[in-house]
């Protein structure tokens, strides 16, 4: 008996000694993906607002004024609306007039956001390339054949107000979120100055 339990206790040994060599060269099956970096980038909206006929006309009754105000949407800017404000002295009326570019028979398209507002916009879709917009129908405006020598007189007076139309653009994103856009006048609300009611 004691050589069965010596030949257990060197079998037992072998087999533990088997298993340690085994179990330190054992190798488990393993593997590993490609990396994937997520890179997020910013994104924008850039307009800008130029005219190439200069700031300062003078006044000729009954003629009209070559003026282009034109607003640009730069290449790869997100979905927008565009808006463009237009002011006037309370002068201005008795002097002048113009068209804007509103309405489905006009070459280029913008709705006022509230009727006298002042206040034009349209929706502008991401492109690679620069989109630009005319405000005024045909780049003009227009000095009204009822305009006297006294009333421009009148405007050569120290504290005269000169006639003066004033333009400026803005832009908001289009989206708020995946599923849900801005209205116009929630996107207005947003960019509006804030010396303004409108």
């Amino acid at each position: 008996m004691q050589k069965g339990k010596k030949a257990l206790v060197l079998i037992v040994a072998l087999i533990l000694l088997m298993s340690v060599i085994t179990g330190s060269t054992m190798a488990w099956l393993l593997d590993k993906s490609e990396t994937i970096t997520n890179t997020f980038t910013t994104s924008d909206i850039e307009i800008e607002l130029k005219e190439t006929t200069g700031t300062t006309y003078k006044m000729i009754p009954g003629h009209s004024i070559t003026k282009d105000p034109i607003v640009t949407v730069k290449a790869d800017s997100e979905k927008c609306y565009v808006f463009v404000k237009i002011e006037k002295t309370e002068n201005f009326d008795n002097f002048m007039y113009y068209s804007t570019l509103i309405g489905p028979n006009r070459v280029t398209e913008w709705t006022e956001l509230t009727t006298g507002s002042g206040v034009y916009y349209r929706i502008v879709e991401s492109s690679n390339s620069d989109q630009s917009f005319g405000i005024l129908a045909n780049n003009k405006v227009f000095v009204k054949n009822d305009v006297t020598k006294e009333m421009m007189e009148g405007l050569k007076a120290e504290d005269a107000i000169q006639p003066t139309l004033t333009f400026t653009a803005y832009a908001s994103q289009y989206m708020k979120n995946n599923t849900e856009s801005f209205t116009a006048a929630e996107a207005w609300a947003q960019v509006k100055p804030t010396d303004t009611g409108n």
